[in-house]
């Protein structure tokens, strides 16, 4: 007899009860995921969604001009034939294309990359250039061909142009493509408030932006410069193609900026230059207005718009000239006996000196020692502030750096603008030094080596020692100076001007700052460096002058002699001193203020203070060397 065994009831209930459990969370889980997406990633998704409908296709915006305060145009724009494909309507292999290409007109390994590049960052969508600036034959053998390549066409594109080529390079600066470092600085200017609304992120003008300034000035005001770019808003199917335009936004050129500085001027310094280095900066002291910012070597900004080439990259960075270092902003100098009437300066507001006290110079001072030597021999005698000034005597100067001390003569020169940024609107200023007690605590690791010596201060009375300024800080305190303690920060931009209206919005900045100094002090020193240009080290360069300037010459010393006597042709080229001057015209209301380095030339009377009153003889008088041709406008 077979027997049966009861099912368990209960077991299959409770079976029951947990697959009913597993299907209900299940479905809850749905429920949570449908919620998530549908309700509160609801927006993420729909902008997404829409990028994948709708493309955008930039339009670049033209470029503002770089204007000079006389109206001269010195970076514009151009239109040339460009090479250009469009994108949605190439098909195939993109390297296979331009192979064949290549075949027809020349296309570099760099105009590959950057092509490439191009069509990575804005998703195969738009028309894009692989050749810049076809020459008549090579558009007319593309034309010939232009039946074989669907999707490549010849447009004219706008391009950015220096029309004087070296001139002012350094303070213009250029252009060059967008690297994605730029983007990034691109993108933090536009905020994180707008990158994270779904409008900001669709009108976004990044991918139409194709050339940003690098250095200078185009990249200190390249936010004004660059405009806003245009889009046209294309909606296209999931395989890439394009379907309609849906709506266009035009673009927004850039404003131009106009600049404080003469262009003629400016050349005219530059070709008195030649071929020595050096800095020239010449500032209208009651606005801060640069008139000139001069260096020498320069370069082509031209070079790098379309990205320099290797051969021309290796000879600017390899050249023991230095011609991309841009001296008046980074290169810093011993000053010299141009450091002189600020000492003298600050000797009277300090009350170490009266201006009629006389020491007698026998041609050295002696210091621990040390015997530190004036530039004449036998010395200059009985010496006054003036003489002292006029003559150039070392000795004078010595013993006021010991009497005053260095803390002393920091104090009064900082506020001058020595060892400071000035402020000036471009990137990458150098701040030098102004050595103090503090300064050298600060500099040095070793406590023998933060220590500071009285020996060391004697040589700061001459502009020796570890004083090193830029020419635009010496430029920046004689206009200081000049200006009877006002001070006004030195800037290149002068105003903004709108492309169409051409209204302009000044940028001029108001006062800085006041230096609270005796205007009787002050004569006593401007007074001296009128007798210089009359009678003392710069009379022979200032000679027959239709006005009454003032001025100081200076030779500083690059090395150490250590006690042989220099000899300028027998020591190498760039071990040489270097010849410096800075001067103020006219005497009795200065309009101009002049400092200056001519690198390794010797001394300052003789190569410095020459180029200095040609300069002054046209900005003052409009007198033009002979020796220079004249200056010409760009076509």
């Amino acid at each position: 007899m077979v027997s049966f065994k009861k099912p368990n009831l209960d077991s299959f209930q409770k079976r029951i009860h947990i697959a009913t459990l597993f299907v209900t969370v299940c479905f809850l889980l749905l429920a949570t995921r449908l919620v998530w997406l549908q309700l509160i990633q609801h927006g993420r998704y729909s902008l997404l969604a829409e990028n994948n409908r709708i493309a955008l296709v930039p339009a670049p915006a033209n470029r503002g001009l770089v204007i000079d305060r006389s109206g001269i145009v010195i970076g514009r724009n151009y239109s040339a034939l460009t090479l250009e494909v469009n994108a949605e309507e190439v098909k195939g292999n993109v390297d296979e294309l331009i192979n064949q290409l290549s075949e027809v007109i020349q296309i570099s390994p760099r105009d590959r990359r950057n092509f490439k590049r191009s069509l990575e960052d804005s998703r195969n969508m738009g028309t894009f250039p692989l050749r810049s600036m076809l020459n008549e034959t090579e558009t007319a053998r593309f034309m010939a061909n232009r039946y074989r390549f669907p999707g490549v066409d010849i447009r004219a594109r706008s391009f950015r142009e220096y029309p004087y080529n070296e001139l002012a390079s350094h303070l213009i600066g250029y252009i060059g493509r967008v690297s994605q470092k730029d983007k990034e600085r691109m993108q933090a200017e536009i905020g994180d408030a707008k990158a994270d609304d779904p409008d900001a992120l669709q009108t976004s003008f990044l991918p139409g932006i194709q050339y940003v300034g690098k250095i200078g000035l185009e990249q200190k005001y390249e936010s004004v410069l660059r405009g806003v770019p245009g889009y046209d808003q294309v909606e296209i199917t999931a395989g890439g193609r394009p379907v309609r335009t849906l709506s266009s936004s035009p673009s927004i050129p850039g404003k131009n900026i106009v600049l404080s500085v003469d262009i003629k001027l400016q050349y005219l310094v530059e070709q008195l230059y030649g071929n020595f280095r050096g800095a020239f900066v010449a500032i209208e002291p009651q606005t801060g207005d640069v008139l000139a910012f001069v260096s020498k070597p320069n370069f082509n900004p031209n070079d790098f718009v379309e990205g320099i080439d290797a051969v021309t990259w290796k000879e600017l960075n390899d050249s023991p000239s230095k011609p991309l270092y841009n001296r008046p902003l980074k290169g810093i100098y011993p000053p010299g006996s141009t450091y002189k009437p600020f000492m003298a300066l600050a000797a009277l507001e300090n009350k170490k000196r009266t201006p009629s006290q006389t020491i007698f110079d026998p041609g050295y001072f002696d210091f621990g020692n040390h015997t530190f030597r004036d530039d004449k021999k036998g010395g200059h005698g009985t010496v006054d502030m003036q003489k002292s000034i006029v003559e150039s005597c070392d000795t004078y100067y010595y013993m006021l750096a010991r009497d005053m001390g260095v803390d002393m003569i920091a104090k009064f020169m900082k506020p001058l603008g020595f060892g400071q940024i000035t402020g000036i609107d471009l990137d990458g200023e150098a701040r030098g030094v102004l050595p103090s007690t503090d300064w050298k605590k600060n500099t040095f690791k070793k406590p023998e080596q933060q220590k500071w010596y009285e020996g060391e201060t004697i040589s700061l009375g001459i502009g020796q020692g570890y004083n090193a300024f830029t020419i635009l800080q010496l430029a920046h305190a004689i206009a200081n100076v000049a200006n009877n303690g006002v001070v006004m920060k030195p800037h290149l931009v002068k105003a903004i001007e709108d492309p169409f209206t051409r209204h302009r919005e000044l940028t001029t900045p108001k006062e800085s700052y006041r230096i609270d100094l005796n205007p009787e002090n002050i004569a006593v020193i401007k007074n001296a460096m009128i007798e210089v240009n009359r009678s003392g080290t710069s009379a022979a360069a200032f000679q027959g002058a239709g006005y009454v300037a003032g001025g100081k010459t200076g030779t500083a010393q690059v090395f150490s002699l250590n006690s042989k006597e220099y000899k300028h042709g027998a020591t190498a080229e760039f071990l040489r001193d270097h010849a410096l001057f800075i001067a103020f015209a006219p005497a009795d209301k200065p309009t101009i203020v002049i400092a200056m380095v001519v690198e390794n030339a010797g001394f300052g009377a003789q190569y410095a203070a020459p180029i200095a009153r040609k300069a002054l003889d046209y900005y003052i008088d409009g007198k033009w060397p002979k020796e220079v041709p004249e200056w010409k406008r760009a076509p």
